[in-house]
């Protein structure tokens, strides 16, 4: 992509008309659809913990829907075992997985033809793991930037440890200590902070190319 702080925009602004319209009663917050979805598939548990973390983990769809702390009150509410940590866990990783893929190719679309496939580095990976909507830019940027594929897979596997710790301290921690995990002030501190470092790397790239160019 041309200008890093492409992403960033388009995801505050993405945030702040999903955010107007909830608060102005344009359309219903996305919570109140998931609690409607559950009484609906009451008895598909897993299905329903599946397609809410994979709406969450798609490119802007994520800001609309709560997965992350839908999933943590179904899970307080139903005293998960040993047995369904396991299903939960791979229940997510999956929807996760599936929702990288679907944010590189969408993100490859954008891909310049004359851009060649490289790695990406690690420590990046984990910094974009801090939370899922900064996930989903993430894979969308990897591949508009012809990253390698194989940075979903890692992603996949990275995904296995941090969401067995999400179920099972979920299953002994308190609602209200884990629904500090997703409120919008938390997600447009985030987005403020990757628009601002952004734009300070787009304004040093034209200096630089301003300059090489006298």
């Amino acid at each position: 992509m041309k200008f890093a702080s492409y992403l960033p925009l388009t995801a505050l602004i993405a945030l702040t008309v999903i955010t107007l319209l909830v608060n102005y009663d344009v359309i219903p917050p996305g919570l109140q659809i998931l609690e409607k979805l559950e009484g609906a598939l009451d008895e598909g548990f897993y299905l329903v913990i599946f397609f809410i973390i994979l709406l969450e983990s798609i490119i802007y769809v994520g800001f609309y829907f709560p997965g992350q702390f839908f999933a943590v009150l179904l899970v307080i509410g139903a005293k998960p075992t040993a047995t369904d940590v396991v299903y939960l866990t791979v229940a997510m990783v999956l929807a996760a997985t599936l929702g990288s893929i679907i944010n590189y190719f969408l993100g490859k679309n954008l891909k310049n033809k004359d851009e060649i496939e490289t790695e990406t580095k690690l420590r990046h990976l984990l910094l974009a793991m801090i939370h899922i909507n900064s996930l989903a830019f993430f894979m969308f940027s990897q591949g508009a930037n012809g990253k390698s594929f194989r940075v979903v897979w890692l992603a996949g596997l990275l995904n296995l440890p941090y969401y067995l710790l999400l179920i099972a301290g979920t299953a002994v921690l308190s609602e209200q200590v884990m629904s500090m995990a997703e409120n919008s002030v938390l997600l447009f501190t985030l987005i403020g902070i990757w628009l601002s470092i952004s734009l300070v790397y787009d304004v040093r790239k034209h200096r630089l190319a301003t300059k090489a160019a006298v």
